[in-house]
């Protein structure tokens, strides 16, 4: 299976918010493709595959502690991105082979600061690591069906972020996602455009330029000011999902509330879900607020629904999967019968 990169609005991977709930409800507003949060290798390898019946999706569920690492559903499976953090090819190549069947592509993340992929020589930690980046690359390619990519920030100059690029085409990989910032760059510096611009004009590859796109106007912004062929958008589209609509954003009560029933739906870790809603809220409010002292407080998905007038869609889920589970339950003992 192949996917298309050109002329392509692309939801970002973003850890704590990348889970299935919000990649369907950026699909709904017009998202392309959809990364998932990053899974570091390891934790993947430590888990089972499982059909979820009652969600009708597919969990890759730790043995350890029974909690999911990774949950898809078929909805998803022609767009959904599954980003992995590695520092070693047949391992992230076991990752990959457990997923690959459920997911459209894989990306190797090779941008991430954060100290706890650095240290573990994962994310940015792979930007001084050409040879390593190759192996890592030429592996998963040479072994799986579906497309591999990565993601990378900016280096210290322009010529270096180049040469790193057009190591990167030569593995093969259909395209490449790089965020114009460099590792100690935060959020609120500037992203570098231009400098996104010269690895546009140094590869032939598709090149999906992130950083610093907040409105639906700044999709074509980009990409006439560095030439790439799709565009990413994380803090934007987490803000507000609807960032993908040509229509126009939604209010952010309305997509904040069709989030919590997406959440529902699906089951949605609680963490996950407190964290999402606690990024909307300190953009558009205040977590000393009510809304968000009482997101705060919230120990369930029960709690999160009565805050948002939705217990009467929560308990409607709610007796649909115990009737799910008891019909499946039913077919069990009669299969024992038989």
């Amino acid at each position: 299976m192949e996917i298309d990169y050109r002329d392509k609005l692309v939801l970002a991977p973003m850890v704590r918010v990348g889970t299935l709930p919000f990649r369907l409800l950026a699909a709904e507003y017009g998202a392309d493709i959809t990364y998932g949060e990053e899974i570091i290798d390891h934790r993947l390898l430590k888990c089972d595959r499982r059909i979820n019946g009652a969600l009708g999706s597919v969990d890759f569920v730790e043995k350890a502690t029974g909690a999911v690492a990774f949950r898809t559903c078929p909805e998803e499976r022609n767009r959904v991105v599954f980003q992995m953090g590695t520092s070693d090819a047949v391992r992230a190549l076991r990752a990959a082979e457990m997923v690959c069947r459920d997911v459209a592509a894989i990306d190797v993340n090779m941008g991430c600061p954060r100290s706890f992929s650095l240290s573990g020589g994962m994310g940015a930690a792979l930007l001084s690591k050409p040879d390593l980046i190759h192996d890592i690359l030429t592996t998963l390619k040479r072994n799986l069906e579906i497309p591999v990519t990565c993601k990378i920030r900016l280096l210290n100059s322009p010529k270096e972020t180049v040469e790193l690029a057009r190591r990167i085409e030569k593995t093969g990989v259909p395209a490449l996602a790089v965020h114009g910032r460099k590792v100690a760059d935060r959020p609120r510096d500037p992203a570098n455009w231009n400098e996104i611009a010269d690895v546009v004009s140094a590869v032939s590859i598709p090149i999906i330029a992130n950083g610093d796109v907040f409105d639906y106007e700044d999709f074509e912004r980009i990409k006439i000011t560095t030439g790439a062929s799709s565009v990413m958008v994380a803090r934007g589209a987490l803000w507000n999902a609807s960032i993908f609509s040509s229509t126009g954003k939604l209010p952010w009560d309305v997509v904040k509330r069709e989030y919590v029933r997406k959440s529902i739906l699906w089951d949605n870790d609680i963490k996950s879900t407190k964290h999402t809603l606690k990024e909307m809220i300190i953009h558009y409010s205040c977590l000393e607020l009510p809304e968000g002292k009482s997101v705060t407080k919230s120990e369930t998905l029960a709690d999160i629904a009565l805050l948002y007038g939705e217990e009467g869609y929560y308990e409607q889920i709610s007796r649909s999967r115990s009737s799910l589970k008891e019909l499946h339950e039913l077919d069990f003992s009669n299969t024992l019968v038989i």
